[in-house]
């Protein structure tokens, strides 16, 4: 490319309000990316937890299953299972509070439910990052195409040279905002669908735990007392 139609050549001719957009769209790509690499690394280390999960339930009991999930804290599948056993120990061992008196199951489903929502909150943030950077940068970079024709054409009426050797260097260089904010938007909106897929998948594993663990705590569980109180399966006789 000819170094009058490049990116040093617009920022050097620019005005003040171009360098602002191509600033603007630049921390726009930054943030972006930042987003995109750090919820993809989640996602890939939630993934790994996802295959863990399926070794729970070719436990023994619950203590060994739990310690196949790891001891990761942020592992969503040993939160909820902490959370299950939590709930359900502290429904069949104490009487003194209102939310006591609720069926067990319905206790360990709200309690399995505001784990995942929490969860939940915490996978989707910076997806709407993603969406406004997608859906704002081509009108930003439309924004300084039109003020960069805007000043070229003035530039030439005044000039009173009309001529396409003229005109063709300042509008390609105002063209090319155009094409910074669909090289911003475009990663911004790939990276968030492949974002949310691979949330949705997550999601959709936890929630199937979930409700295994909350069959496995109702119907086929009991609690042993004591403040340390653990849950173990119920042995057939």
């Amino acid at each position: 490319m000819d170094s009058q139609f490049g990116l040093m050549h617009v920022w050097t001719q620019g005005d003040w309000v171009i360098r602002g957009v191509a600033l603007i769209l630049l921390g726009m790509s930054l943030v972006s990316w930042i987003v995109i690499l750090v919820k993809a690394f989640d996602i890939m280390r939630y993934k790994r937890h996802v295959r863990r999960s399926g070794d729970f339930w070719h436990s023994e009991d619950f203590a060994t299953g739990l310690n196949k999930l790891g001891g990761d804290d942020s592992n969503p599948f040993r939160v909820l299972a902490l959370e299950g056993r939590e709930a359900t120990a502290h429904h069949r061992n104490t009487k003194a509070h209102l939310h006591d008196t609720l069926d067990v199951s319905d206790w360990i489903t709200r309690s399995l439910r505001n784990a995942i929502d929490e969860f939940t909150a915490r996978l989707q943030s910076g997806l709407a990052v993603l969406a406004s950077v997608g859906s704002t940068a081509p009108f930003i970079g439309l924004f300084g195409t039109v003020w960069g024709i805007y000043h070229a054409l003035m530039a030439i009426g005044s000039a009173g040279n009309a001529t396409i050797d003229k005109v063709a260097g300042p509008i390609g260089e105002a063209l090319i905002m155009t094409a910074l904010g669909l090289a911003v938007a475009i990663p911004a909106v790939l990276g968030y669908n492949a974002l949310v897929r691979g949330n949705k998948f997550v999601l959709g594993k936890l929630n199937s735990f979930a409700h295994d663990l909350h069959a496995y705590f109702v119907t086929g569980a009991r609690v042993q007392g004591g403040s340390d109180a653990t849950v173990v399966a119920l042995k057939k006789g």
